[in-house]
């Protein structure tokens, strides 16, 4: 659109220039010239894509007509483009179609004469509508090209934070690794360990089979953890190893209920609705909310009966885990009290919402609804 503008623009200019000129030749009509301008209009809306046509017009139009729109233009245009050895052919082309124009202004006489021939105002015309916009360009060239620069250098530096940045998180998810592998891994081993040490030697049948449950539910851990630590140790954007398993969905939680059932607490199992496929992010988000307030029964609640509700909504997967009233626990189990804080972001990051809140007669209640 602009060059569309700058094509009538110099095409009105030349128009305005030519009527109130006096020393144009009397024998050229008037569509002549609005010809003469309109080529230079075109050649002025052609400029986006090579300017040279503009320059040859301007030169032969200043030279015969002293007609300066279409040279000024070209002359600006040329200053944003050719390099140093390409203003100076411009330069050597432009002096040589004022040295033309003084000529045929010798022959003409009149205002051609005046304006081209008298040295005073030769050198005033080849200073405004040569060197100016020729002076502009260079300018708006150099001007371009330091904001060019500076862009750059702040998408470069921009580009090192993020490395750096990426760099610090690779350390520190390193150092989690190590930690977590170093101290957890190595105390839920000896646990699995022991656990199959006590099956092996004890002769009571109840224990051996707390032991075994003891020791499925930590070699279970320790496969949860190792995929953990491959998701700290992996690199930003990596892939997962094949070989590891996929977190657990609502499919696995009959046996997250039946491993506190083997605890001695009564879990029953409510599921209203139609059951159907959610997302996978959903179910695994449902699943954790389950093994998180189960985690919260085993820590505070002893062998409290407790009721896991899963419904079915329209448009949503409601979980509810209720407990009746706390009985005493067997051990007081040590914990870092972030357990629902997350469980809350993960609930919202899905667009749902967590509520929980203690029951009349000293129960308690986790409910999670989850947009599916």
């Amino acid at each position: 659109m602009r060059f569309v503008l700058l094509g009538a623009g110099v095409c009105a200019l030349s128009l305005l220039n030519l009527h109130g000129q006096a020393g144009v030749p009397s024998n050229l009509p008037a569509p002549v010239l609005v010809a003469i301008a309109a080529v230079a209009g075109v050649a002025a809306w052609h400029v986006r894509r090579s300017w040279w046509p503009l320059a040859v017009v301007g030169a032969i139009t200043y030279a015969w007509l002293v007609m300066w729109a279409p040279l000024l233009v070209a002359s600006f245009y040329a200053g944003r483009t050719l390099s140093r050895r390409g203003l100076a052919g411009y330069i050597a082309g432009c002096l040589v179609a004022c040295g033309t124009s003084a000529l045929v202004g010798e022959w003409q006489n009149g205002l051609h004469e005046l304006l081209t021939a008298s040295l005073g105002n030769a050198l005033f015309m080849a200073l405004a509508m040569i060197g100016l916009p020729l002076a502009v360009g260079l300018w708006t060239r150099a001007r371009g090209e330091v904001l060019e620069a500076a862009k750059e250098r702040a998408e470069r530096l921009e580009r090192e934070q993020v490395m750096r940045a990426e760099q610090a998180r690779a350390q520190e998810r390193a150092r989690i690794a190590r930690e977590m592998h170093d101290v957890v891994a190595h105390r839920v081993s000896l646990i699995v360990l022991h656990a199959g040490a006590l099956e092996v030697r004890t002769g009571d049948e109840e224990a051996a089979r707390a032991a075994a449950l003891i020791g499925g539910i930590g070699r279970e851990a320790l496969a949860n953890l190792r995929d953990v630590l491959g998701v700290l140790r992996s690199p930003p954007h990596g892939v997962l190893d094949a070989a590891y398993r996929p977190p657990p969905t609502l499919g696995d939680l009959d046996r997250l209920l039946d491993q506190s059932r083997a605890l001695g607490i009564a879990v029953t199992r409510h599921d209203e609705g139609d059951p159907r496929p959610v997302e996978a992010t959903v179910e695994r988000t449902a699943y954790r909310v389950v093994q998180e307030a189960l985690t919260n029964v085993h820590k505070h609640a002893g062998d409290a009966g407790t009721d896991v509700r899963i419904r079915y909504g329209n448009g949503e997967l409601e979980v509810e885990v209720r407990n009746q009233a706390p009985g005493a626990p067997r051990e007081e189990l040590p914990g870092a009290g972030w357990g629902l804080v997350g469980l809350r972001e993960r609930v919202e990051l899905l667009g749902g919402t967590l509520r929980t809140s203690a029951e009349d007669g000293g129960g308690f209640l986790v409910s999670a609804r989850i947009p599916a």
